[in-house]
């Protein structure tokens, strides 16, 4: 196996396992709910991403905001449909949001 394949692998790990993961956890609505928050607030670092690019600050601070609320609502929702292994997963997303606050001098 060529390295670029490996590495697509492993890439492609990570993803997978969490789409696993939650493919039980659809099946409730407050599990609906909170993959939809996930998605919103994946949208959303996408949008804080471009906002740093053209190099505006004070919307790149309150995008990063309303991700942190996305990734509460998610969260708690999760936790909610019994989904608690996803909702501690999102706890890992949140230090990495709170890193992207800290580069970005938002707090």
């Amino acid at each position: 196996m060529r390295a670029s394949s490996a590495t697509l692998l492993r890439c492609l790990a990570g993803p997978l396992a969490g789409l696993a993961l939650t493919s039980s956890a659809l099946a409730l609505p407050a599990c609906l709910e909170a993959q939809r928050k996930v998605d919103e607030a994946n949208a959303l670092r996408f949008q804080a991403r471009q906002e740093a690019r053209l190099g505006n600050h004070d919307r790149v601070c309150d995008t990063l905001d309303e991700v942190g609320d996305r990734y509460d609502d998610a969260r708690d929702a999760f936790e909610r449909c019994g989904e608690g292994v996803l909702a501690i997963d999102l706890r890992s997303e949140l230090r990495g949001l709170r890193i992207a606050k800290k580069i970005n001098r938002c707090d």
